[in-house]
């Protein structure tokens, strides 16, 4: 039994035939309009449209009404109402217009004017088809309801759904405020190499590839740090990059194996210096994107004006579980205590990570507004300069809002023996998930990089927030999904 999408493709194959019969061609090479849908609206507003002007856009709507049909046509401004009318294109050409469906894409030329309901319209008087779509469009009143079908098939999300449209219009302008934001600050941003020989900067596993011509091995990278540092060693005081890093890990509705990065070191500063930043920084961002510092997320309403809340780690844990990690030195210590708590404690975790854990498990979701959470253990953080008065810590906060973290900052490590022996005693403790010592970074160290703070944003996790986005999914163009069986 042939299903109605199929129907439809044949109605569609035919009506491109007839077209083609009849010397049209359904896909010529370019049109140029002279105006988009919004500005033709907005001089029409403004009483500055007595000229006729030409649109093109996608057909979205249809209404047929005697001798007038009216079509609505959305382009990336928006949506404007389209006037056919016989009287003025003539029988054959109005009589052709059967041929165009919902989908397609037209340009037209005419004069606009207002309808007597009142909505801003053009009075076509000519018309070019300009791509014949073979595919109906999503049910117009329900859009893409199957949330993977959304994902999978971005583009129809983005033509039937407005509101995934406006996300990532708003994620392009957040990126656009960052740059601006640090451009102004005298930062440089540079790019550095996807494919790296060794995996580090991060705690996380790298996805491995293989170069043919090299004949080796090549890890993509999982951060952006060591080769930004390696520039400051060079001299470059101020540098960042926002690009893409690559983590072969779990997904979840804050995890994609690939995401987007804002990394950014400044010489001759430390973590406090960088909270200054990260708050100015993300409430400039607010306010220039969405015109105001305090947003709303589900039933939280968030003040992004600074100054954030500050809390210590050991504090903010023992407050939220009672755990007091100062108190068990070791991994067996601290483990024995979470298992008295009813914790399921895995027991290839070491001490770092069993801390992590209770961030997630106890902090994280009750940090709401922004807050800087400082200093954590040594072992947490291989690359962050120790605590100038206790030396068990380092200089590192993580921020948290609406229960998740957004950004992740040092003081950085610029002892080079130091770090040699840091990544040593990781390599002890973690095994093959260590992050790898990487040589050349070592070597550049030895070369002297003055003293610095650096931070690492998650740009997805940013526009999650400023969008009120509960998952990443929604605001990653195409996110990694399994791939479909073949049929």
């Amino acid at each position: 039994m042939t299903s109605r999408l199929e129907r439809i493709i044949g109605q569609r194959l035919q009506s491109l035939n007839r077209l083609r019969a009849c010397g049209v061609n359904p896909y010529p090479h370019s049109y140029h309009p002279s105006h988009t849908a919004a500005e033709a609206i907005t001089l029409f507003e403004q009483g500055k449209s007595s000229e006729a002007m030409s649109l093109a856009g996608r057909i979205m709507a249809r209404r047929k009404m005697g001798k007038i049909t009216f079509l609505d046509i959305r382009d990336a401004s928006g949506k404007i109402q389209l006037c056919f009318r016989q009287d003025i294109l003539g029988p054959q050409r109005y009589e052709f217009l059967q041929e165009i469906d919902i989908g397609d894409i037209v340009g037209v030329k005419g004069e606009l004017f207002r309808t007597k309901a009142g909505e801003t319209s053009l009075d076509v008087s000519d018309y070019t088809m300009l791509c014949k779509s073979l595919r109906p469009l999503p049910e117009k009143w329900h859009g893409l309801v199957d949330v993977e079908k959304r994902y999978r098939q971005r583009y129809l999300d983005l033509i039937s759904n407005q509101g995934a449209r406006n996300i990532f219009i708003l994620r392009s302008r957040i990126i656009t405020a960052i740059r601006d934001f640090l451009d102004s600050r005298g930062f440089m941003e540079v790019e550095t190499p996807v494919f790296h020989s060794q995996a580090g900067g991060a705690l996380a596993s790298p996805f491995l590839t293989h170069h043919h011509a090299l004949d080796e091995g090549l890890y993509l990278r999982i951060a952006l740090e060591l080769h930004l540092k390696r520039l400051i060693v060079g001299g470059f005081e101020r540098v960042y990059e926002i690009g893409r890093a690559f983590r072969n890990e779990g997904i979840s509705v804050k995890h994609n194996p690939e995401f987007t990065l804002l990394e950014c070191y400044q010489s001759y500063s430390d973590y406090n210096d960088m909270m200054g930043l990260v708050e100015e920084m993300v409430s400039h961002i607010a306010r220039e994107v969405l015109g105001d510092m305090r947003i709303q997320v589900d039933e939280n309403g968030i003040d992004l004006a600074p100054p954030w809340q500050r809390l210590y780690l050991r504090q903010a844990i023992q407050d939220c579980c009672g755990i007091d990690f100062e108190n068990h030195p070791d991994t067996l210590s601290l483990r024995s205590r979470m298992e008295e708590m009813g914790l399921e404690v895995d027991p290839a975790k070491e001490r770092g990570r069993l801390i992590d854990e209770l961030i997630s498990t106890f902090v994280e979701p009750k940090l709401i507004q922004p807050t800087f959470l400082l200093d954590y253990p040594v072992e947490m953080s291989p690359l962050a300069k120790r605590k100038r008065d206790d030396d068990r810590l380092v200089e590192r906060f993580e921020v948290f809002v609406n229960g998740m973290e957004i950004a992740n900052a040092f003081t950085e490590l610029n002892d080079p023996l130091e770090q040699r022996e840091r990544f040593g005693q990781q390599l002890e403790e973690r095994g093959e998930e260590v992050e790898i010592a990487d040589e050349d970074f070592l070597e550049a160290l030895e070369y002297g990089m003055p003293p610095t703070g650096g931070l690492g944003m998650g740009i997805d996790r940013l526009v999650m927030l400023l969008t009120g986005q509960s998952s990443i999914r929604e605001v990653i163009l195409f996110p990694q999904l399994r791939t479909k069986p073949k049929s």
